[in-house]
């Protein structure tokens, strides 16, 4: 997996102004922390990185999950910990873009305190509905939704995340209005609306889409700017809402270490 190369060769890079430490790296297991529950679209990325590092470097990767705080509690446990390498955080738009802007004060800082190592992927997130939804498509939900304002449960990965504001500025868009229900995550999310306790979601594709595919979950778009190769009949945000600009609720997920002070900045 090309990935998981360039995220060893970029931590050993990292190195190399300490070339005993370069030479020796790595020489213990890798902790990779997830700042979010499991079976989520970061929990499933570090599990599928991790089987393939240990390939490349012969080390051990343990997946640990820290959820909490829109991605903030794993966030600044990884900014405490020791700036060897070891410890790595696996992080989307959330906590290092988002939470500056929405959390007063943060317990860590985005630039200063973690070096950027890889970028992991790139993950539209999808517009979905329960089953029970008598809505096809992006503009019968804006209908349906404004023939019932405020009675649509949206349910959220957590208060202040990607999903929170994507489902935040498609409202403010349409002119619809719905009621935000937060959970710990993307999976709880996902798993609250399958079973119907809440009606409709923006998540991220990859934990979201397998849903859509065994029927427990119907897909009305997707927030990315041009369709998915994946999913070539499911239409942009943008096409059925005529926007000009793309959705908001894209996810990227780059992979960060702990800083040490003779990394470069």
């Amino acid at each position: 997996m090309k990935i998981a190369a360039s995220l060893v060769a970029a931590l050993a890079a990292a190195l190399v102004p300490l070339s005993a430490a370069a030479q020796s790296w790595p020489s213990k297991p890798i902790r990779v922390i997830v700042p979010y529950g499991a079976g989520g679209t970061s929990d499933i990325l570090a599990r599928q990185l991790g089987p393939k590092i240990t390939e490349s470097t012969g080390q051990t990767v343990i997946v640990e999950n820290k959820p909490g705080a829109n991605g903030n509690v794993g966030a600044e446990f990884v900014s405490k910990s020791a700036p060897d390498g070891y410890t790595v955080l696996l992080a989307d738009i959330g906590a290092l873009c988002i939470s500056p802007s929405v959390y007063p004060k943060l317990p860590f800082d985005p630039l200063k305190d973690f070096a950027p190592v890889v970028m992991v992927s790139y993950s539209p997130h999808v517009l979905a509905v329960h089953p029970s939804v008598p809505v096809a498509t992006v503009k019968e939900l804006v209908d349906y939704a404004k023939a019932k304002p405020g009675q649509l449960n949206f349910a959220i990965s957590g208060t202040g995340g990607a999903p929170h504001l994507a489902g935040i500025e498609f409202a403010q868009r349409t002119g619809v209005k719905w009621a935000y229900i937060p959970y710990k995550g993307g999976a709880p999310a996902v798993a609250d609306v399958v079973a119907g306790q809440a009606n409709v979601l923006f998540n991220g594709m990859l934990a979201t889409y397998p849903q859509v595919k065994n029927g427990k979950l119907k897909a009305l778009a997707v927030s990315s700017a041009k369709r998915v190769a994946s999913a070539p009949d499911l239409p942009t945000v943008a096409e059925r809402c005529r926007a000009s600009k793309p959705a908001p609720g894209r996810a990227w997920s780059p992979r960060r270490a702990r800083r040490a002070k003779w990394w470069p900045g």
